[in-house]
């Protein structure tokens, strides 16, 4: 039997086209005289900005709409940090139910760990978790042999018994054996911001709590894309010279002023989040385009701020990814912002945080916020973006909580 290429992440960056941080025009962020310049052998990167709706050009690449045409097993490696990890999930669930014969859909495996998109350390930014993270303590190459070994020389060793996924859960530093992604018994649950209007910084009074806001003020920030938010560690690769990716401290990001903070108290006892995070924000923007982001954060006693994954919205793409529409300076719309899936638990004396903001650069590319289409000018504007946490209109964090 023909056995798909163990790691898939690769194939993860064309898995779901309306994915923000593969979206065409997250990659927009050089001007007109860049393009002087890069014309030369960088074709691709212009044809990307030419496609900036989900049409035909991105249907060539959509992996998601093929899982039925996979009819061989596959065995799916990421990591939590890994730039391409959303694919890798999506490629496990897609394939796993919408194979394209029984041993496609009973073969599927999936293997998480605390990682970037490779190499399987322990370390990963500043943030160590324990030797038993690496792919050696594992053994992820003989994991892989193993694998080859059944499919292609049919040797009897066991693999179509092993559990189908196997998750690294940071904070307990434990690896362990699921039998399914999302995991059945995750319980999903709502965390709501609240403040007095002056949720800028982690300075300022932002609280997230499971309590429903009532009548509460507005909280307010300006986006200037000329000064974008920047990118601090996360999912990124690969050229860490530049801009090392994984778990670093966010207190100097959560220092700006175009950043706002919630954080529940220090929970009193373990918390698992492990499973797909969302952000629900009611925004009001004076541009005709921009961004909202969301970024979730384990905060350490001390104060040590952990990013654990992190999101963006593109406004015109809020409703539609094939018909993209702008927004109407001062009106008030809900924005559903994908934040990605960690495994993490946030041990008792922790806090769980979320960062709003419009910008995370340069991991996204900047929104110029002109409605403009995508790298066909130069300018730039800010925008006075304006997150609503009322009775009705409850922005909030929805964690998938595991029952310990």
């Amino acid at each position: 039997m023909v056995l798909c290429a163990p790691l898939l992440c690769w194939i993860g960056l064309y898995t779901v086209w309306g994915n923000q941080v593969n979206h065409p025009t997250h990659f927009s962020a050089f001007t007109t005289n860049h393009k002087i310049r890069w014309n030369q052998g960088n074709s691709n990167y212009f044809d990307w900005l030419a496609h900036p709706t989900n049409d035909a050009y991105w249907h060539a690449w959509n992996i998601a709409a093929r899982h039925a045409q996979s009819t061989v097993p596959a065995f799916h490696i990421g990591g939590w940090y890994d730039i391409f990890l959303d694919g890798t999930l999506r490629n496990h669930v897609g394939m796993r139910a919408n194979g394209g014969s029984q041993a496609a859909r009973a073969g599927q495996r999936l293997l998480i760990g605390p990682w970037l998109h490779g190499p399987f350390g322990n370390v990963t930014g500043e943030v160590d978790c324990g030797v038993r993270a690496t792919g050696d303590m594992i053994d992820i190459t003989g994991l892989q042999l193993r694998w080859f070994d059944y499919w292609l020389k049919g040797l009897e060793n066991g693999v179509p018994h092993d559990p189908p996924v196997r998750l690294f859960v940071m904070g307990d530093n434990v690896w362990r054996h699921e039998q399914e992604w999302p995991l059945a018994r995750t319980q999903y649950t709502r965390y709501y911001f609240h403040s007095q209007g002056r949720a800028q910084t982690r300075q300022g009074d932002g609280r997230l709590s499971p309590a429903l806001p009532g009548d509460e003020p507005v909280d307010s920030y300006v986006y200037d894309p000329r000064d974008p938010v920047p990118t601090h560690g996360g999912g990124l690769c690969c050229w860490p010279a530049a801009l090392p990716g994984g778990a670093f401290d966010q207190r100097t990001v959560e220092d700006r002023p175009d950043v706002l903070v919630y954080t529940t108290s220090p929970v009193e006892r373990d918390i698992e989040v492990t499973g797909p995070v969302t952000v629900t924000l009611w925004a009001m923007s004076t541009a005709p385009d921009t961004d909202f982001t969301a970024k979730l954060v384990d905060v350490h006693p001390n104060g040590f701020a952990q990013n654990l994954t992190d999101g963006i919205m593109r406004a015109r793409y809020r409703a539609s990814t094939t018909q993209p529409t702008l927004i109407e300076s001062g009106r008030l719309y809900q924005y559903t912002v994908d934040v990605w899936a960690p495994s993490n638990v946030f041990k008792a004396g922790h806090a769980i945080r979320v960062e709003i903001s419009s910008s995370n650069f340069p991991r996204f590319d900047r929104n110029p916020n002109t409605g403009h289409a995508f790298g066909q000018d130069a300018l730039l504007r800010p925008a006075l973006q304006t997150i609503y946490h009322d009775g009705e209109h409850p922005s909030h964090l929805t964690l998938p909580i595991i029952p310990r």
